[in-house]
């Protein structure tokens, strides 16, 4: 096995965070479950994906109040907030909020454009004012400033018993120095690295210069540092699906490899109009995954990752992935838990 370049040096994992209809508290309870299992493996960081009229988690911010309240060390990111779906103003008190809760652990993570399924649920989300709604980086922007203090009024001071700010209230220093950019193409990591964010990479990208998912992630971290005030110290993580099976029963093993078997077609070529590229899933024991991310040109400049969990497995499968990372693959990226 080739020597990294450099080891890694923080570990975190993505999960979606999926409920029964049925039965959401169960499918919630899981969640915070996983990551308090993270911080107990040693975890530096947990994601939450993000999914509206979905049965997944709808309110990350949410979530990870919670689950500040039952941790104490680990990280707690956000992959990705679409701000399509916020009210920058509001949603940086929220995140302002819940670091404070924390203790100064949040890491957001958002991105751009409309809704999915936007002419289905714009007058829901924006009645009467759907067609006017901008969901381009100025959205962003907008709540980066928030976060980092820029004025939203300019009322503030003493009116009868109460008194007025004019900017964001609570206001958490450090958090917009935590705010991340979730990105699939070459113009989203020049934004993100244009406004010193950190860049969350994207396991499904834009085949613009190549139709070698690694070469694409690569390009996409070259060319955020290239514009990042920070230069090569600027933040980057990568976002992989990771399944290691060091201690995964027989019949673990054969789901799991069905799992990315149905997967594994799409990754050979661009999908759809916006020409999609997506990772393959890395499967098998902890060497061998650690031996193909020595050999991933996008892994070879980064020292930190968050590794997806796959959609639909169980929870006691999340344990042994997790347990297996921590304790196998981890190690053999040159981490080290956090105690």
């Amino acid at each position: 096995m080739p020597p990294p370049s450099q080891p890694l040096r923080k570990l975190g994992f993505l999960t979606i965070g999926l409920f029964d209809e049925a039965d959401p508290g169960r499918g919630h309870e899981s969640t915070l479950g996983v990551i308090e299992l993270g911080e107990r493996l040693g975890f530096d960081s947990a994601w939450v994906r993000h999914r509206h009229l979905q049965y997944g988690i709808s309110s990350p911010v949410a979530v990870l109040a919670a689950a500040s309240q039952r941790t104490s060390r680990i990280e707690l990111g956000t992959a990705v907030i679409p701000v399509g779906w916020e009210n920058p103003l509001r949603l940086a008190e929220d995140l302002a909020t819940v670091d404070v809760l924390s203790g100064g652990r949040l890491n957001p993570g958002v991105s751009v454009g409309p809704p999915m399924h936007y002419d289905q649920v714009k007058e829901a989300l924006y009645p009467g004012t759907g067609d006017l709604e901008d969901f381009g980086y100025e959205r962003v922007r907008r709540l980066l400033g928030f976060v980092r203090g820029e004025p939203a009024t300019d009322f503030g001071g003493v009116e009868g018993f109460e008194v007025f700010s004019p900017r964001v209230q609570p206001h958490s220093p450090g958090l917009g120095g935590r705010m991340w950019y979730g990105g699939g193409s070459l113009r989203s990591a020049r934004w993100a690295g244009e406004n010193a964010m950190n860049f969350l990479t994207s396991s499904v990208a834009k085949a613009e210069n190549s139709e070698d998912f690694a070469e694409i992630q690569l390009s996409h971290i070259r060319e955020f540092r290239a514009h990042h005030p920070d230069g090569d110290r600027a933040r980057v993580s990568q976002g992989l699906v990771v399944i290691p099976t060091d201690t995964a029963s027989p019949e673990q093993r054969a789901r799991y490899k069905e799992y990315a078997g149905k997967r594994t077609p799409r990754t050979a070529e661009p999908q759809g109009p916006a020409r999609m590229m997506f990772a393959p899933d890395l499967v098998g024991d902890s060497a061998e995954i650690a031996e193909r991310l020595y050999a991933h040109a996008a892994f070879q400049e980064v020292d930190e990752v968050a590794f997806a969990l796959p959609f639909t497995f169980e929870h006691e499968d999340y344990v042994q992935i997790l347990t297996d990372i921590a304790t196998g693959l981890g190690p053999a990226l040159g981490w080290r838990p956090r105690p």
